[in-house]
């Protein structure tokens, strides 16, 4: 059980590394966008999936990790 948890943890550990680097990372930091406010940004279907992702694996990444804790 510990083998196929260490196993899912580096698995869902890569996905996430994999998925954090590849999005798009176009956001403009300028003084106007601190003293007004961000302006709304839309994401585009691709960058919705990868936001999305991210999310999913980063829980179950919590997840693997609390049952890793309390098994071992």
């Amino acid at each position: 059980m510990i083998t196929v948890l260490t196993i899912t943890q580096i698995i869902i550990s890569v996905l996430l590394i994999i998925v954090i680097l590849i999005q798009n990372k176009n956001i403009a930091l300028n003084l106007t966008s601190m003293w007004g406010g961000m302006w709304a940004v839309t994401k585009r279907w691709w960058e919705k999936v990868l936001h999305i992702t991210t999310i999913v694996l980063g829980i179950l990444f919590t997840i693997n990790s609390l049952i890793f804790f309390f098994i071992k």
